[in-house]
């Protein structure tokens, strides 16, 4: 159980619904998941590919959570005014908040987040901004009323895993009260174990499973990854050391 916002759910597993296959492999990879929390972006719900809001009844008759996005934003203001109309479109408080700083790597403008974000929680959306693994960036988000921190573990769709584990580490050990959520360059199942021993408390991708060569099959994957490294990281696991240690005692042993 992981709560954002005060709002307690099921699952540490948030799932993008873009890229797939097709509407009925996106559904039922999210059923074999069993991720709580869908991302949406207003771009896709309002373009082309929406084709007579199929889209949007699939999600709708799910029963989760909805967490719009404000993907290919490239300013504060081009962000505000989406989110604006997320809000309106999607029923809710929440909004993913994306400022994308740089094409190649889809790095975001955290000035532009960090401006963003003031105004957008000034305003009473409860923001999930996705941003780098900066210290000083983490607190400038914090003063700016965000309840929660979405760190890259490398660029969106690259499926590298944890670029920096640590800057990742920094971040848990600096905000041990705050919800962290590993956001973007996922790209296997022990990739999000990896960030959920770390202690991380959930984590969110879309593009490792809707491209997988079985979408539903590295759903249910990931979902298990997630869970089975959580469990992990409230077991403690052990410290690693240089030399061996023996399972079996010695002592009472035969010597010659």
């Amino acid at each position: 159980m992981v709560e954002f916002y005060g709002q307690a759910c099921t699952s540490r597993f948030m799932l993008g619904t873009s890229l797939y296959p097709s509407p009925a492999i996106m559904k039922q990879a999210i059923e074999a998941s069993r991720a709580d929390i869908l991302t949406v972006s207003l771009r896709r719900e309002s373009g082309q590919e929406r084709a007579g809001q199929d889209f949007w009844h699939i999600i709708r008759s799910m029963g989760k959570k909805i967490l719009p996005n404000t993907a290919g934003c490239h300013s504060a203001k081009e962000a505000i005014t989406t989110a604006h109309m997320a809000r309106e479109v999607f029923g809710t408080k929440w909004i993913k908040l994306e400022v994308i700083g740089e094409a190649d790597t889809l790095q975001p403008d955290v000035f532009g987040l960090v401006e963003a974000a003031r105004e957008l929680n000034k305003e009473g959306f409860e923001v999930f901004p996705y941003t780098t693994d900066d210290l000083v960036v983490a607190e400038r988000l914090l003063e700016a009323g965000c309840e929660v921190l979405m760190p890259w573990g490398a660029p969106i769709g690259s499926g590298k895993g944890l670029n920096n584990q640590f800057a990742l580490k920094a971040l848990r050990a600096h905000f041990p009260d705050i919800p962290l959520v590993v956001d973007a360059g996922i790209g296997k199942p022990s990739h999000a174990m990896e960030a959920m021993e770390l202690g991380y408390d959930a984590i969110l991708l879309n593009t490792a499973v809707a491209k997988a060569g079985n979408p539903v099959l590295m759903a249910k994957a990931f979902g298990i990854a997630i869970e089975a490294g959580r469990l992990a990281y409230e077991a403690t696991p052990m410290e690693g050391r240089d030399m061996a240690a023996p399972s079996t005692p010695v002592l009472g042993m035969a010597f010659s």
